[in-house]
This record gives structure tokens, C-alpha cells and sequence, in this order.
């Protein structure tokens, strides 16, 4: 049962469930403390009274706790056979939980209860772990506490020895470190908070340290061993543009990251790089510039993009700047007509085209080329692995991959997401770019928002109109669309206004017609679910309105914000709410309207959602740590990071003796069986 309800197979496992919190006896609080503003609180008193309440769905059990300062509600609607079992009015009972209140009365729902034992005699602190279960083995007895149990026995049974060291010892004494067997001792059950927080310290900064000395493992010995093409020279290509061609000077930001992509390409490795930066940071002159590094040196390059209209636009804004040079850049979608297509395919195999730019239609086998030297992935988290890596098989030395991203990943989850990645941020605006002012407004405001969004308009400006889509129920949302589009128009009513319309009911043609319409000035108002998220560039859209922003993430408005201010034309999101918004979502939008920066809007969003909710982070054991919690264990992680780049840079192969434990433990972990299995 504990194999298949927590993933206990070993006595480690056991040791690394580590507890929710610790109650200590010596801290609790009277009823009567219970506010508005209390979040978690812990009381104790006696239990009055207790009854099943409602019917179906709606039933509940509901029973009164008592102290001398006054009474307080505990519901719960799941478990409720488990939990009555353990209840016996007039009982003195120890209660943790998240405060609420149901018709003005302080009320816990679900909360943690047990009976209440008073705190040591002697007045230590008594301080009692509270490991994670289910309901499954509460009906078999074992609750937190049994599990508590199990756990202390092991602990009595087990010598110093028994833990294996894994961290240098010289890393232990520098940063002041406990030991490995006293952490575990000290995290379980602590004598004293200063030694619960040392072990917390301790163990943190091995999960994170073990992450990173893997990730720099992995970075260095591909920096080893993978062949790579040689971009010898910056030739005529590239310095035609850059002295004749570029529309403006390239920021201080651009140049650095040029600077490494040129080092990265003459070393003989294969050049692995990750390029994030925020919407209209200036990617794209990166990229082409890249491409004609590669062009100089005999090279071709291909700019996968997950749309058809990204891929358009990528064409599109890189043939403007290529019209004088004497570069063929083609575009290969799943719309390329037929005799396009087989000029296009030929062109690639006797290497008379220099780049092209496509969506997943250049991964096709059909699809090879001459000399493939350099692949730009856009939105890489819209592909799979293995879509990816069929682009590496185009050519027999691996070609050189630059990752971009307008997703901004905050540096913590860089650094562990992405760790194993070469790395570059563009944190600088191009010149001419004007922050895009954004306000919240109450759905009460919607008059004042359409004259607003009509003066615009007036001014030959466009607008966009972006409401939420929830898969969950498409059906749902496909009717509040409809119904927005209504209310839109009876706002600006045609022939005078025009308006084109996307969703993702619509067939990808039509949804492309509406798009262009737009792109063309022919449509002065787009109306849409997220679907114009990531890749419509219309520099003329200078105002958005986001229909029900609460219900969107935060860095997913941010996202969406970043389809206006491309112009030089001040530009203006306004967030829509329901006067009911979530304290949670006020909170989101706040943060937005006070910041354009993308990489202080991804670190306010993993805070408020966590890591693994981020859209565009790996999916890997990266993130998947049992104690360290990246958003609080910055100063940790930083620690961690620097030491484990400091040691694999001096002992590459863990081959020194005073970093053996570390490359026994990494060893071991490849197969790990722990300390045989729980029977």
C-alpha cells in the first residue's frame, strides 16, 4: 500500500518523506485570534458537538471545537467515515488549518486533527512531524502519525554509517553544513527549531547541489565530445548587413549575444543555445545574423516556427531586410504550392537556397539539404523531442541549434530547467519601442473602455479583443466568444467598423484569411480566444482589451500584451474583470499593470504558481525535487549552482579523492535500490 499510494519501496524512500510541517505543542492560538487577515492557524479545545449535514453532493460533516475564547466551525466533505471515527464529543483536540468564514463564523475546512496532548512537562519545545497520507491508508491505520511511527523506528535502527556522506567534506566545513545522518535525524524529529532549520538548510543545498553538478556534467562533457561544424569567418554576408542593410543600431544586448553565438560556432563543438528574451526584445536580427554567419562559411540554415502565420511573418520580416543582398531565403508550410515545394526541395539539395523558414513541414523526410550548419528553433516548447531531433538528422555533423524563446523564464528555473543549455538573455529593448501602459478596469467600465478603444481607432489605430479559452469546455467558451463578438459589434456596427474573427473551432484557412485581414489593415478590430498569443505582428494594433482576465495567468497576459506596442505609436492594454475577481487574481493583475518587465512578471509567476506550472519549462527531474522549492531557495540555489560549476570545472571526471563520495553517490543513484525493500 505504501508502494503504490506514496512510492515507498525502500527504506531511503521512507527517510526522504519528509514531513508537511512540525506541530509545536508549545504554540497555540486562542479562537477568538481568528480575523479577516489570519491564514493558517493552530487551536485547541473541545469538541461540542458534531452532525452530518445536506444530502448528495452537498453533504458534509460539521462539528463545533470550543475554547475558552469562543467557538469555532470544522467542516469536511470527503473522508467523513475515516474522520468520525476519530471523534468523541467532549474530547480535547489539537486543530490546524486554513481560517475561513461561513455566515460571519471563523470555520476550518478539512482540517489537520488529533488528540490534544499537552506539551512537555520541562517546557522544550515539543515539536511533532505531520508526514503527507491518503485516504486509502487512513482506512488501513496508516495515518501521518503511523507513518511518524515507522519512520522513528528505522531512525533508532540506523548508524551514521548506515547514511553515506555524498557531499565533499570540505564543501560541508566551508559552508558549515550538518552531516548527512544528522540531517535526516534533525529533519523528522528535531529537539529544537535552530536544529530543524540547519537540517533544512542541509538537505536543501544537496538536492540542488546534486541538480547542478549533473546539469554541469552533462553541459561540459557534450562541450567534449560533440562534433560540431567550424564557422570560421565573419564574411561578406554578414557584414553587409551590418554595415549596409540593419534598420538600426543593434543594442548593446544584441551585440553580446552575436558575440557568443560566434564563439559558440568556431569552437568545432556543437553549439546548443538557449536565447530568451521578451517580446520585441529583438530576436529575430539575432537570428538572421546567425544565418549569415553560417551563409559566410558555406553553411545553410532553417527557422522552424510552430505557425504557419509565425513562419509568414519570419519570412517575411527577414526577406525585407535581404532584398538587396544576394541571399535566397525561401518559405516551405503545408499550404507551399506543389511547383514552389519542388523548386524549394531542389533548391535545398544543391544548396542554391541559403535559409529557409518553415513550421514542421521542413522536418518532412522528403526535406534534406546540402549543407545544413545551423537550425533556430522559435517557441521550442511547441515541439516534441522528437520533432526537434529530426532536423539533427539532416546532416551528418550535428548543426549548430540556437533555442529562442519569448516566453521569459526567470533565472532561478533557468538555471535548473535549463541548466544543461548554454545560455543567453536579451533584457533590452531595441530603440523606439514605448512601454505599453496597462490599467485594470471592472466590467461596470465597459462603456468608457469601447470610447476609448473607438477614439483609437479613430486615429487609424486597430484593436484587439482576446477572450479565454478554457479547454475544458470548449463549448463554453466557443459561446462566450460569440457572445463577445455580438457585444463587440453592437459597440462598433458595420459597414463603418470592420472585424475579423479567430477561434480554434475555425478550419485553419479561414483562420488564416482573418488573421491576414487584420495584418493588412483591412479589419480594424480582432476579435479572438488566445490563439493570436504568440505570432501576430501587427505594429499598427496599438490597443487590447482582455476580456475576464482573471481567469488567465500571469504570464500568459503578459504574453498577450506583447502583441501591441510593436509599433513607435503609444500603445495600451486594459484588463477586464468581474467585480467578483479573486483576491489571487487582483494580485496577478496589480503586478502587470505595475511592470512590462517579462522577467520580473515570470519570478512574480512562479511565486504565485510554481514551477510546474509554467508554461515552456521541461517537464523534467529537474523540478522534481522533494525539499527545495526553487522560488524560496534563491539564495541556496545560487550557492549551490557556483560551487557545483566550481568543482566539475576543476575535476571534470570526479576523479580527485576528496570528490569520491560525490561520484559514488552519482553512480549509485544511476541504479538505486537503497537499503533493499520494505517487506
Amino acid at each position: 500500500m505504501l508502494k503504490k499510494e506514496l512510492s515507498i519501496f525502500t527504506f531511503a524512500d521512507l527517510l526522504e518523506l519528509f514531513p508537511n510541517r512540525h506541530i509545536d505543542k508549545t504554540k497555540v492560538n486562542k479562537i477568538r485570534e481568528i480575523g479577516p487577515q489570519t491564514d493558517f492557524i493552530q487551536v485547541a479545545g473541545t469538541l461540542v458537538s458534531y452532525e452530518m449535514v445536506g444530502s448528495g453532493r452537498g453533504k458534509r460533516l460539521v462539528a463545533q471545537l470550543r475554547d475558552s475564547s469562543g467557538m469555532l466551525e470544522l467542516a469536511w466533505f470527503q473522508g467523513i467515515n475515516w474522520v468520525i471515527k476519530g471523534l468523541h464529543v467532549g474530547s480535547d483536540y489539537l486543530v490546524f488549518g486554513k481560517t475561513g468564514f461561513f455566515n460571519g463564523k471563523p470555520q476550518i475546512v478539512h482540517p489537520e486533527i488529533e488528540v490534544f496532548v499537552p506539551a512537555n512537562a520541562d517546557g522544550k519545545n515539543f515539536l511533532e512531524p505531520v508526514y503527507p497520507s491518503t485516504e486509502k491508508l487512513k482506512a488501513r491505520s496508516l495515518n501521518g502519525r503511523q507513518i511518524g511511527k515507522l519512520t522513528f523506528a528505522l531512525l533508532s535502527q540506523i548508524k551514521p554509517h548506515d547514511i553515506v556522506e555524498n557531499i565533499p567534506q570540505y564543501l560541508l566545513d566551508k559552508l558549515k553544513l550538518m552531516n548527512r545522518y544528522d540531517a535526516y535525524c534533525n529533519i523528522h524529529f528535531p529537539t529544537s527549531t535552530e536544529l530543524y532549520e540547519q537540517a533544512m538548510k542541509r538537505l536543501k543545498f544537496e538536492e540542488l547541489f546534486i541538480a547542478q553538478v549533473r546539469l554541469n556534467l552533462v553541459r561540459l562533457q557534450r562541450h567534449k565530445v560533440s562534433r560540431g561544424v567550424v564557422f570560421e569567418k565573419v564574411g561578406e554576408y554578414f557584414n553587409t548587413l551590418y554595415s549596409k542593410y540593419l534598420p538600426f543600431e543593434l543594442t548593446g544586448v544584441q551585440k553580446r549575444v552575436i558575440k557568443e553565438i560566434r564563439t559558440d560556432t568556431g569552437r568545432g563543438h556543437q553549439m546548443n543555445r538557449l536565447l530568451q528574451g521578451d517580446v520585441g526584445s529583438g530576436k529575430t536580427i539575432v537570428a538572421l545574423l546567425s544565418m549569415l554567419l553560417a551563409a559566410d562559411n558555406g553553411y545553410q540554415s532553417c527557422l522552424m516556427a510552430p505557425t504557419e502565420i509565425l513562419a509568414q511573418q519570419h519570412f517575411t520580416g527577414l526577406s525585407e531586410l535581404l532584398k538587396e543582398m544576394p541571399v535566397e531565403i525561401a518559405l516551405l508550410t503545408g499550404s507551399t504550392k506543389t511547383k514552389e515545394r519542388k523548386r524549394i526541395l531542389q533548391g535545398l539539395i544543391d544548396d542554391t537556397i541559403h535559409m529557409v523558414v518553415g513550421t514542421h513541414a521542413v522536418i518532412e523526410d522528403v526535406v534534406q539539404f546540402k549543407s545544413l550548419g545551423l537550425v533556430i528553433v522559435d517557441e521550442q516548447h511547441r515541439f516534441g523531442v522528437a520533432q526537434r531531433a529530426k532536423l539533427w538528422e539532416k546532416a551528418v555533423v550535428p548543426p549548430h541549434v540556437l533555442v529562442m524563446t519569448a516566453t521569459p523564464i526567470p533565472r532561478t528555473l533557468a538555471m535548473t530547467a535549463y541548466g544543461d543549455l548554454d545560455y543567453s538573455v536579451m533584457d533590452e529593448l531595441p530603440p523606439g519601442r514605448q512601454p505599453i501602459t496597462t490599467v485594470h478596469r471592472y466590467e461596470t467600465a465597459r462603456g468608457k473602455v469601447m470610447d476609448f478603444v473607438r477614439s483609437e481607432i479613430d486615429k487609424g489605430r486597430q484593436a484587439y479583443f482576446i477572450y479565454p479559452l478554457i479547454e475544458e469546455s470548449e463549448k463554453m467558451s466557443y459561446e462566450d466568444l460569440m457572445q463577445g463578438y455580438e457585444q463587440v459589434k453592437s459597440f462598433f456596427p458595420e459597414p463603418k467598423w470592420r472585424i475579423s474573427m479567430v477561434h480554434g473551432r475555425q478550419p485553419a484557412e479561414q483562420k488564416e484569411t482573418n488573421m491576414q485581414r487584420f495584418v493588412s489593415g483591412d479589419t480594424q478590430i480582432m476579435v479572438s480566444t488566445t490563439v493570436i498569443e504568440v505570432g501576430v505582428n501587427v505594429p499598427n494594433a496599438s490597443v487590447m482589451v482582455i476580456e475576464s482576465s482573471e481567469k488567465f495567468g500571469l504570464s500568459q497576459l503578459h504574453q498577450l500584451r506583447g502583441r501591441v506596442g510593436r509599433g513607435k505609436e503609444k500603445s495600451f492594454c486594459i484588463l477586464l474583470t468581474a467585480a467578483s475577481a479573486s483576491k489571487d487574481a487582483r494580485e496577478r493583475i496589480k503586478i502587470l499593470c505595475a511592470t512590462n518587465d517579462g522577467f520580473v512578471i515570470a519570478e512574480k509567476d512562479l511565486e504565485l504558481r510554481g514551477p510546474g506550472d509554467i508554461e515552456g519549462t521541461r517537464q523534467s527531474g529537474a523540478l522534481n525535487f522533494k525539499i527545495a522549492i526553487i522560488v524560496n531557495d534563491k539564495d541556496i540555489l545560487e550557492v549551490a549552482r557556483n560551487e557545483a560549476e566550481k568543482l566539475v570545472d576543476e575535476d571534470v571526471e570526479l576523479s580527485l579523492a576528496k570528490n569520491l563520495p560525490l561520484k559514488s553517490f552519482l553512480h549509485s543513484q544511476k541504479s538505486r535500490n537503497g537499503w533493499g525493500k520494505i517487506s
